[in-house]
């Protein structure tokens, strides 16, 4: 069966974006030697993107094309928008969707965010690895890692590996423990 990733960047204090959803602040982390903190082969291990309409509508915002247009992307909005070449809009049942689209055939699929997705995901049992990338920044607010909404939570994780990169980013690899 294939695996929900949560893959991840998040500041020391536990932000994946400013209250503005800007991510800006990441582009300020170095990249000794071209470093790209794992994020090549672990796009390459995934076929399928889950995002939330809030960071689907971030993401259009960068001055580049929508960056994930050779795998198949599924957008959750609360409000039905018509779907184009890039991604496909859900406002179904999550859980629903979510159990159907694992049990289909092919590679891993990664959850892209945004904090309130994260959280849904995490209330309801759905993340099968999280793969989070602790940058050397405070950011004093924004947007959490899990959103306002994921209280009362309590699912462990095993700690699979724990990376140190020059530049002062920690990566964490958790799989949910069976």
């Amino acid at each position: 069966m294939r695996k929900i990733k949560l893959y991840i960047a998040t500041s020391i204090d536990g932000f994946i974006a400013k209250s503005d959803g800007s991510v800006g602040w990441l582009d300020t982390i170095p990249h000794p030697e071209n470093e790209d903190y794992g994020y090549f082969d672990f796009y390459k291990s995934i076929d399928t993107t889950l995002m939330g309409n809030a960071t689907y509508q971030q993401i259009l915002t960068f001055d580049v094309p929508f960056p994930y247009s050779d795998k198949k992307n599924y957008v959750f909005s609360r409000t039905h928008s018509a779907d184009n070449e890039d991604v496909s809009f859900v406002s179904e049942n999550i859980g629903e969707f979510i159990q159907k689209l694992k049990t289909q055939k092919g590679s891993d699929i990664w959850l892209i965010g945004g904090g309130n997705l994260n959280a849904f995901f995490l209330q309801n049992n759905l993340i099968d690895e999280m793969i989070i990338s602790v940058m050397p920044v405070v950011l004093g607010s924004g947007i959490p890692l899990f959103g306002a909404s994921a209280k009362d939570v309590e699912i462990q994780f095993v700690l699979k590996e724990t990376i140190s990169f020059e530049s002062g980013v920690v990566q964490l690899v958790y799989e949910k423990k069976e």
